[in-house]
């Protein structure tokens, strides 16, 4: 008898929902050829369109329905025109990430899956790292939690813990290790700013520990400015990159820019027990309805999603649904290459998905 997983669906809002429906359609070519796996999916309200309409950005129903599910699957959320009275914006994925303890953020980075090559190097075809981004503390520790004193100063705090440090560290040295990339030793490099500010030096004392215990595994220490130019000068150099939340939600951005954009940058949230998977890119609410929304990213999250499924319940026929999507991606993608006219800007969410789906097949 097969396995099967619930997955919560949280489509969200723009085109969120246009990518979710292409990733699921994908998702279930995948499993019914890999075999033994079924997924089965209830969808659930959340987003600013919702916080516009009823004031409640996720309803606990769909708190409830995430919480029971083997994993989550999120389109995209927030819309810029949709704020809470401090002036920030609605954002119920950071929520998930706090409520969920999900303190490791997973951003892989691959020239093989992404658009046209932005360095003009050859070397550029070589990009493969993944830059894990504590998700839960950091500046981020200071959502909902900043002050504002009087009018005339405004204040949010770094919070970096031990327990999460050591957590994420760990999650990171073995993802580094089972990554094995085409390298004689996995290497993992460190990105901070331990020389200006003493939470980023108490993280650097902590990764040292770990360090220690994995010396099967190459480290290098970066300054976060050092990184953002060496992101552009040799990104081929890098394996796994470790950072605080602020500076992994710039640096992913700009690491998604050197193979083509978001469109092209997955992600994951995954913590001790739950796991949310999404498209690192926003709701881009000036394309929804036209049928142009990359699904790229979203696809390849939902191959993440079963990769993680596969290794947490130890079912074989998960780790190749999501090696068929991920291969299938890159076959796609190297013929679209071929053709620069093709790139990037002319992306059909239903032609780039059906294309997909063939190469599974």
């Amino acid at each position: 008898m097969g396995a099967t997983f619930r997955i919560c669906v949280l489509p969200g809002d723009g085109i969120g929902t246009e990518v979710t429906t292409a990733t699921l359609a994908v998702l279930d070519a995948a499993t019914r050829h890999a075999g033994n796996t079924k997924l089965v999916y209830e969808s659930c309200a959340a987003g600013a369109a919702l916080y516009r309409e009823t004031g409640v950005a996720m309803p606990e129903e769909s708190w409830r329905v995430a919480e029971a599910a083997d994993a989550i699957f999120l389109g995209a959320m927030g819309l810029p025109d949709v704020r809470y009275d401090d002036g920030t914006e609605i954002t119920p994925q950071l929520d998930l990430r706090f409520r969920f303890d999900l303190y490791a953020g997973v951003r892989p980075v691959s020239a093989k899956r992404g658009g046209m090559r932005v360095l003009n190097d050859s070397r550029a075809d070589n990009i493969d790292f993944v830059l894990v981004r504590e998700s839960t503390e950091g500046l981020f520790a200071s959502c909902g939690k900043g002050e504002i004193l009087d009018d005339r100063e405004a204040r949010d705090t770094m919070v970096i813990t031990r327990q999460t440090s050591e957590q994420l560290f760990e999650f990171t040295f073995d993802y580094a290790r089972r990554r094995k990339a085409n390298r004689e030793r996995p290497k993992v490099t460190l990105v901070d700013k331990a020389n200006i500010f003493t939470s980023m030096a108490f993280f650097r004392k902590v990764f040292d520990e770990a360090a220690e215990k994995h010396s099967d595994i190459d480290v290098e220490r970066v300054y976060v400015d050092a990184c953002a130019l060496d992101f552009v000068r040799r990104p081929w150099e890098f394996d796994v990159v470790v950072t605080e939340n602020m500076f992994g939600d710039i640096l992913s951005d700009l690491a998604a820019g050197l193979v083509g954009g978001m469109g092209f940058a997955p992600s994951a949230d995954i913590g001790d027990q739950q796991a949310v998977f999404q498209p690192a890119h926003g709701s881009a609410p000036d394309i929804v309805g036209l049928g142009t929304a990359n699904p790229t990213a979203a696809i390849l999250s939902g191959a993440m999603m079963l990769d993680w499924l596969g290794r947490r319940h130890g079912v074989s026929q998960c780790l190749d649904a999501a090696r068929l999507i991920e291969q299938a991606v890159e076959q796609v993608l190297a013929k679209r290459r071929m053709n620069a006219a093709d790139m990037i800007d002319t992306w059909r969410t239903s032609e780039m998905t059906e294309m997909v789906i063939g190469a599974i097949g």
